[in-house]
């Protein structure tokens, strides 16, 4: 008699302690999840894309605690106009949540989707993702789409004049989240869409975003300072014709963090950034460990791609960057730039990287680099010569250091926002 399969013990475990939500267009899609997710199974280390993150604590059934983060700070994005959309702990408050209206825009929650036969995110829900499980397998996606009781459904038409805030607020130290958004953004239309927030003690969150022909999406998140929260997140985006996404996620704590970013350029002239700015400290007997995988699929004429991580890591930290150029037959004219590079503070901090290209095209300009190193010496005595204290000294140059990420940003006022915050953060840590 063979032994049971670890794997499928992990996820049969799980799997006993959720219940899917029935009824609705998107049941069929949920069903299908949970079929992918049984055959793939929960990651364990020894998969080739969990190898640099230890998987763990995100499929125990009891959530690991978390306590809330007293943040003496006014929230992120606060002085900025914008529609808010309020989850706490993983649900929609609907008190603490602006009135759902906004011009060239259509907002459902999930649970109203579910409760319908026909709604337009039908032809999005649990398809970006089932699409993205190929050829690298992402079992907590697969199990956000069948298992995800709450999250919105944005349909852009037109041109709103203000950003669509997803706020994440954190109650309970034992808050176990499952959010799955659906943005669908039409031909010619333009958003901006911001998240900021823990969520919850553990979050897996999935967001789909299907932009037509002409469409554009701005993506700007900020993942919440509280220092014991875990997350795994991923984002399936797919683009048109002479479409525009661009994607900035800046993060500053948390014990575990995996962001999957997962894009396919399928319309010839297409525009894809992802870009992400890290401060880690594992420092107090905390842990940091901050993961970006991203996979980029050129299938169209004269798409450009670009993917710049930072990290900067101290006190132990840890650090990941998987990043993936894939060029398909037939896609010439690709432009695809990668850059991830870290910046340790000490000698306990380390950081992992696997750049990948994959090119079956021959008229293309594709690059990748990662690098990492300590503070430029040279630099710092510079400043320290004309009187700059150590400490100030040091954060001149981390910022400087972060720059590149953080330009990514197109809104120069909401990338303003950022720089100002990370420039609070490093002083207070010193």
């Amino acid at each position: 008699m063979s032994a049971p399969n670890p794997r499928t013990v992990a996820t049969e475990a799980l799997l006993d302690t959720l219940k899917m939500p029935e009824g609705g267009c998107i049941e069929v899609a949920r069903r299908a999840a949970l079929a992918r997710l049984r055959a793939m199974g929960l990651p364990q280390r020894r998969d080739e894309y969990w190898k640099f993150t230890k998987p763990d604590t995100l499929l125990t059934a009891e959530v690991p605690p978390a306590a809330p983060f007293d943040n003496e700070e006014g929230l992120l994005f606060d002085e900025f106009d914008r529609l808010k959309i309020v989850f706490v702990d993983g649900v929609f408050d609907p008190q603490a949540s602006d009135d759902l209206s906004l011009e060239g825009v259509s907002f459902d929650r999930l649970e109203d989707i579910c409760c319908t036969d026909i709604h337009w995110a039908k032809d999005i829900y649990g398809v970006l993702e089932t699409r993205g499980q190929t050829p690298v397998p992402r079992p907590f996606a697969a199990l956000n789409t069948a298992f995800a009781t709450d999250g919105i459904a944005i349909h852009v038409t037109g041109r709103p004049s203000k950003p669509i805030s997803l706020i994440y607020i954190h109650g309970s130290r034992a808050s176990d989240a499952i959010l799955h958004h659906v943005i669908r953004v039409e031909s010619g239309a333009e958003v901006t869409i911001l998240e900021n927030g823990p969520a919850a003690a553990r979050l897996n969150e999935c967001m789909e975003i299907d932009i037509a022909d002409g469409g554009t999406l701005h993506h700007v998140r900020a993942q919440g300072r509280d220092p014991e929260r875990r997350a795994v997140t991923a984002m399936f985006t797919r683009l048109g014709k002479q479409s525009v996404f661009k994607s900035f996620t800046v993060t500053v704590n948390g014990a575990l963090t995996r962001n999957e970013s997962v894009i396919e350029l399928i319309g010839d002239d297409g525009v894809a950034h992802v870009a992400g700015a890290c401060v880690g400290d594992a420092g107090g007997n905390r842990d940091f460990h901050h993961d970006d995988t991203v996979f980029v699929t050129h299938d169209a004429l004269n798409c450009e791609s670009r993917q710049v991580f930072k990290k900067v890591l101290r006190n132990g930290a840890t650090g990941v960057f998987q990043g993936k150029i894939l060029v398909k037959a037939g896609a010439q004219k690709t432009d695809g730039y990668q850059i991830s590079q870290a910046l340790l503070l000490d000698d306990d901090s380390q950081f992992l990287a696997k750049p990948e290209l994959e090119i079956y095209a021959d008229d293309v300009i594709c690059s990748h680099g990662s690098t990492t190193g300590a503070i430029d010496e040279t630099a710092l005595f510079y400043l320290r010569s004309r009187g700059v204290p150590q400490k100030e000294a040091t954060n001149l140059l981390t910022l400087s250091f972060l720059a590149e990420a953080v330009d990514e940003i197109e809104d120069k006022a909401l990338a303003e926002d950022i720089r100002s915050r990370l420039e609070n953060w490093l002083s207070r840590r010193g």
